[in-house]
């Protein structure tokens, strides 16, 4: 499960020049109205610290899953919303600022909230509990790579707005092939995990996938929240940052346990197809009633 050099520099590297061209198609009053009306943050939080987690703990009870698997699917389920969860939400015409803002602040509660899952995981699965903490650095990752960018273009816009209004067509399409890379590459990468594990953790992982969706776009709707909002909630929720679980899974100096990396590893291939399958079903709902 090694990453390769285009995966660890390659991968980065795009994801920081996408992020600069979808902060182009934000405004700095975009942050301001979705922190004056923090109510969809809230809600964003609690599906993503409490819902989530407490789903999960239920799945893998049923799914009689392995203990190191167990662990790993309630880190996955613990862990922020990944770094392309604002692509996803800029493809399927959400809220991009509140997507943004989700996950500067899971990343950050993810310092305290991360460990706490770890320990009960170990204790519940185990018998016995772990001391981890998570390191500061891989959660700046996410900021380094996605909110810093985005709010880079976002002062880029304010500055040169014509500018900003010709590059957005071309960052859609650069962020559509991009996300069409990583699947393959994920394909690619995992193929043999995927044979092995496929039709055991593979099923969990299909759940577990659609129904963090689904939790991220129905709640908020069921609580008032407008479609763009539920859409980027449903989004930050549903698109995880498998690869920060996998550096907690694998390193020495945390769990130390290559197993537990592999519910991640497979999610990391299974939610962009489920994650691009849903973008379609959103805009194709957009699309068919003025087609009629």
């Amino acid at each position: 499960m090694q990453q390769s050099v285009v995966l660890s520099i390659g991968l980065p590297v795009a994801l920081v020049i996408i992020m600069l061209g979808l902060g182009l198609s934000l405004r700095i009053e975009d942050f301001t109205r979705c922190l004056s009306r923090p109510w969809p943050i809230l809600v964003g939080l609690v599906c993503q610290i409490v819902i989530l987690p407490l789903f999960c703990l239920a799945l893998v009870y049923v799914a009689d899953l392995p203990p190191a698997i167990s662990v790993g699917m309630m880190l996955l389920a613990a862990s922020p919303g990944g770094t392309s969860a604002a692509i996803f939400t800029h493809l399927a015409r959400g809220d991009l600022a509140l997507s943004l803002i989700l996950a500067a602040a899971t990343s950050v509660i993810a310092l305290l909230s991360l460990p706490v899952i770890v320990n009960f995981s170990m204790e519940a699965f185990y018998g016995e509990a772990s001391k981890v903490r998570l390191d500061v650095r891989q959660v700046m990752q996410i900021f380094v790579v996605a909110i810093i960018p985005a709010l880079v273009g976002v002062l880029i816009r304010s500055r040169f707005p014509v500018l900003a209004q010709r590059l957005d067509r071309p960052v859609k399409a650069l962020a559509t092939l991009f996300l069409v890379a990583v699947v393959l590459a994920a394909l690619i990468g995992q193929w043999q995990l995927l044979v092995v594990w496929g039709p055991t953790v593979g099923t969990v992982m299909l759940v577990f996938s659609v129904a963090s969706l689904l939790v991220g776009y129905c709640v908020p709707l069921l609580l008032g929240i407008e479609r763009r909002q539920a859409i980027a909630l449903s989004m930050s929720i549903g698109i995880h940052n498998a690869a920060l679980v996998i550096a907690l899974a694998m390193s020495e100096h945390m769990l130390g346990n290559p197993e537990m990396a592999i519910p991640p590893a497979a999610y990391g291939v299974i939610a962009y197809i489920v994650g691009g399958a849903f973008v379609w079903l959103l805009n194709r709902r957009t699309v068919l009633p003025s087609s009629g």
